[in-house]
């Protein structure tokens, strides 16, 4: 799918290019989503550009990810998309400022690009192309954020669900919880972390080849875009401490909560092991009578059967007294 963002007289104008429709001239941004091969062509032709396959934008080497190509500036980063669900995905965005205009090729759909085509149409005014991916990446910015601002909200909670014992309550919640549904939520938010770094990390390389790529091109724009370009760069810089702190955070209530399992389980073994020796002086004295030798005089006895159970209850419940005042258990 093409969706082309044209000028009109007050503002810009969000077209749906259908597959018999010319690209419209002027156009200040086309978002490629998903695109067909006809499609891909269409706007090779129009821009003079080779578009790269998602092959190719998948490619880690930085060479193939930002290079400069026929007077266009191609930059490919990897976005975080779907940060909501539990299945949140990372795949290549690519950005290409080529002849005024911002192309952009995607075959995810992150919300930062429809909330920022909502914005950019509602704004009005007649930005450039190099406007519109300075306001598109910021978009991408704002938007991880949010994430790592959520995470961090997640880890308090997680945090608060493994150690508040405040109370008897709280005690009595914290028995009851699935320890392996808060590994799966750490798991979840460690994932979701690294990705969100990847994103900066792409983002912060992204900042400096295009300020670089400006300048040695000998634009007007680099001097117009260098104060944003920095101010965007230093909220990425500040971003990648705070995700490297919830990093080490998820990683501290990882091995808290493994912890908090091994305690449960030696609980469970110790409380085993109390009812094994509670259990071991009546069962001695049950085996004792349970002989029937003849020459036992307990068995002639009319209280001999009731001796014997006091004796056996009798020898559980001291262990049992003893153990509780010293609070094994």
């Amino acid at each position: 799918m093409i969706v082309a963002f044209v000028a009109t007289g007050t503002g810009l104008e969000r077209r749906e290019i259908a597959p018999g429709d010319s690209l419209p001239d002027g156009a200040v941004w086309i978002d490629l989503f998903q695109p067909t091969p006809d499609e891909r062509a269409r706007v090779d032709a129009a821009y003079g550009l080779a578009l790269p396959t998602h092959a190719e934008m998948r490619e880690i080497e930085p060479s193939a990810r930002y290079y400069v190509e026929n007077g266009a500036i191609f930059m490919t980063v990897t976005v975080l998309a779907r940060a909501d669900e539990k299945q949140p995905v990372a795949d290549a965005f690519t950005f290409v400022l080529a002849k005024q205009s911002l192309v952009t090729l995607r075959y995810n759909d992150p919300r930062p690009v429809h909330l920022f085509a909502q914005k950019l149409v509602r704004a009005g005014g007649h930005p450039t192309g190099g406007d519109t991916l300075l306001g598109l990446i910021e978009a991408f910015v704002d938007r991880l954020a949010d994430v790592l601002e959520r995470i961090g909200l997640d880890l308090d909670a997680i945090s608060r669900s493994i150690f508040d014992d405040s109370s008897k309550a709280a005690r009595q919640v914290e028995q009851e919880r699935d320890l392996q549904q808060v590994l799966r939520d750490l798991g979840r938010l460690d994932d979701l972390c690294s990705t969100a770094r990847e994103s900066m990390l792409g983002l912060q390389r992204l900042s400096s080849f295009l300020t670089t790529a400006l300048e040695a091109d000998g634009k007007k724009q680099a001097r117009e875009f260098k104060q944003r370009l920095k101010s965007m760069a230093r909220d990425v810089v500040s971003l990648m401490e705070h995700a490297d702190y919830d990093a080490r955070k998820v990683n501290f209530l990882l091995d808290a909560t493994l912890g908090q399992i091994n305690i449960e389980q030696n609980r469970i073994i110790k409380l085993f092991s109390v009812v094994s020796v509670v259990l071991m002086p009546p069962t001695l004295v049950g085996t004792i009578y349970g002989m029937n030798f003849a020459n036992m005089p307990e068995l002639s006895w009319d209280f001999g059967y009731p001796l014997a159970l006091g004796v056996m209850l009798a020898s559980a419940i001291l262990p049992y007294l003893y153990f509780k005042r010293r609070g094994w258990f």
